[in-house]
């Protein structure tokens, strides 16, 4: 079922449930572009193949906000919006420690193995090094766990749970990067709660907001 929160001309947003694929990848499974093309092919009456580009992503156990671009005018702008850092993304966080201090700004070098499909902090020196920066802020505490609010400044392969992981903030439910047990459905508690940018087509101030997941986990947080 799509919930889709954002919808006009050019562009469309849905809240990504845990689970779904942004994109296809090597599993083959059906990804969110191929549903939300049946979505626009129905909805719209559309004969023929239906265009949807992929903007951004986010890991198959991450929740919240995702945009695909209906058009290949918007798709372009919107992908110079985010290499130029004009696109404001705001996640939220479960995590199961408390952060030394209460904001703070990581920045790290990153390095990916496809094999493991996993990344890991290295030195600046290493061939496959990226730097990595991200800032966040202490909401609060939840029950067990602590709020957290993180904004990206890169956009590298599971940056925000590599980087909470290597100062001691594991993600609720997060098995790969250190969190000790799985969540109820097997989602990672990380959350893209909303998408702010100036219209690529429209130059009007645009900013999307994702409703949390109903989990067991995150409703200590509603």
């Amino acid at each position: 079922m799509l919930n889709i929160i954002f919808e006009d001309n050019h562009l469309i947003a849905i809240n990504k449930r845990s689970g779904d694929l942004a994109q296809m990848d090597q599993t083959g499974d059906f990804s969110l572009i191929e549903h939300l093309k049946n979505y626009i092919k129905i909805k719209y009456n559309k004969p023929g193949n239906v265009y949807l580009g992929s903007i951004h992503r986010l890991d198959r156990p991450t929740t919240g906000a995702i945009i695909y671009s209906k058009t290949s005018k918007s798709l372009t702008r919107m992908n110079k919006l985010f290499k130029d850092h004009k696109v404001v993304k705001i996640y939220w966080v479960l995590v199961d420690k408390m952060p030394s201090d209460d904001k703070g700004i990581l920045t790290n070098y990153l390095r990916k193995d496809t094999t493991k499909n996993k990344s890991f902090v290295c030195q600046e020196k290493h061939t496959d090094a990226k730097l990595a920066k991200l800032e966040y802020k202490l909401v609060g505490k939840f029950g067990k766990f602590y709020l957290l609010e993180v904004q990206l400044f890169t956009g590298r392969h599971h940056q925000i749970r590599v980087q909470l992981s290597h100062i001691g903030c594991k993600i609720v439910g997060d098995l790969k990067y250190g969190f000790a047990n799985p969540n109820s459905d097997k989602s990672i508690c990380l959350h893209c709660r909303s998408i702010e940018f100036f219209h690529p087509i429209q130059q009007v101030p645009v900013k999307i907001i994702a409703d949390l997941p109903n989990s067991e986990e995150w409703k200590s947080i509603k």
